[in-house]
């Protein structure tokens, strides 16, 4: 696992540091939410609340009438160029989740945020052989 870790460390750095002029951080709010359905390729919509809670995040998606509820940690920038996934902060530029919905599946989802102030990110779910891109822009 460490050496897993290791390896995806240099990628997560890159990604970040392509969007060095961020907006303003701290993932908690409610969001607009807009992603492509991994069964039929058409667009979905709805909506997503970020709230902290302790050292956590406790992520609620609505979409058309289904709900899911995600737990998440928090990653930021520390030092120099150190990337630290870990409990939940305002200064967070990243959001990992794991999340289960109203069928029981259970899924992961990770998110980064971008210039503009949205936030972007790939979730999928058990057994799904995809990972399905989604925006979210706060309301």
């Amino acid at each position: 696992m460490r050496k897993r870790m290791v390896m995806i460390a240099p990628m997560v750095a890159g990604l970040l540091l392509a969007f060095p002029a961020v907006a303003s951080a701290d993932p908690t709010g409610s969001f607009s939410v807009v992603g492509d359905n991994p069964d039929t390729g058409k667009q979905y919509a709805g909506t997503v609340k970020v709230t902290r809670s302790g050292e956590t995040y406790e992520v609620v998606w609505d979409i058309a009438g289904s709900r899911s509820v995600g737990t998440g940690l928090g990653a930021k920038f520390v030092g120099d160029n150190r990337f630290r996934v870990g409990p939940a902060s305002r200064d967070d530029i990243a959001l990992s989740v794991g999340y289960t919905s109203d069928n029981s599946s259970f899924g992961i989802a990770m998110y980064f945020e971008q210039p503009d102030g949205t936030w972007k990110g790939v979730w999928t779910y058990n057994g799904s052989k995809k990972a399905i891109s989604e925006v979210w822009t706060r309301k």
